[in-house]
């Protein structure tokens, strides 16, 4: 049935409005400021698709025409850990962040352990550093057909399998109070991933050399076991157990050091 011109003029004082208060950065060295955007509720939406929809239509809640909101994200299914921001206060990924879970207003702020790039956009490229040196990787000997790796015994494949659900998202550097503009603590994410690749047949080869690393400056010491990193992963993975097990890993191999063994 067709509906009359009043009875759309009344629906359309019912639609919803979500809104959102967004930390905004125009460049790494200015300063930031506080933004406010109100979208037409829909049903389903995410922080992503509201940021997708501010960047179709940048008009701020004082109705003046803006710049579109810079963030990043990739594959929209909490897998790729781009899309990590700071939403009502909790580091988390933006495309898991359902509107409808949310208390209103939403606000949105970049991840402050990393440096802004622009708005919510930062460089994580203190977390890459610290996957670079503890070796967080496989090394191969040369591009030909090697075959078939070992076998991992299956009771360590399966926590091993929860170590690797890692994306780099950053989340657990933010939420740990250690990693900081004052500190060059590597933090939780490249200590689990030591614990992967020495669990490797393969891996374990380089094990002393990740142990080195994380004895290094900016190593395991820096940790203060506050374990808000454990609560924060979005992927559950176990930082707390990995960051014990590699404590009891470099102190057998410091004592090892010692002794010469």
């Amino acid at each position: 049935m067709a509906m009359t011109e009043a009875e759309v003029s009344g629906n359309k004082m019912k639609v919803k409005k979500v809104k959102f208060i967004i930390t905004r950065q125009d460049e790494p060295e200015s300063k930031s400021y506080i933004e406010e955007f109100e979208l037409d509720y829909r049903p389903g939406m995410n922080v992503i698709s509201a940021l997708m929809e501010i960047q179709r239509n940048p008009v701020n809640g004082k109705g003046q025409t803006t710049a579109p909101v810079c963030w990043e994200s990739n594959c929209l299914e909490e897998v790729c850990g781009a899309c990590s921001m700071v939403i009502n206060g909790k580091p988390r990924q933006a495309c898991a962040a359902l509107v409808d879970q949310l208390e209103q207003p939403i606000r949105l702020e970049p991840m402050r352990t990393f440096p802004v790039v622009r708005d919510l956009m930062i460089d994580r490229t203190r977390m890459f550093n610290a996957l670079k040196k503890v070796k967080a990787w496989i090394p191969i000997d040369g591009t030909y057909d090697l075959g078939p790796g070992p076998r991992m015994a299956e009771k360590k494949r399966q926590w091993a399998y929860e170590l690797s659900k890692c994306m780099t998202c950053g989340v657990c550097l933010e939420a740990c109070p250690n990693v900081n503009e004052k500190t060059n603590f590597m933090g939780p994410a490249a200590i689990s991933q030591v614990r992967l690749f020495n669990a490797h047949p393969t891996g374990e080869m380089n094990a002393e050399e990740r142990l080195d690393a994380l004895m290094e400056d900016g190593g395991i010491e820096g940790c203060g076991n506050s374990q808000n990193c454990v609560v924060a992963c979005p992927k559950g993975i176990p930082l707390t157990t990995s960051i014990a097990e590699m404590n009891k890993a470099t102190t057998k191999h410091m004592f090892k050091r010692w002794l010469g063994v």
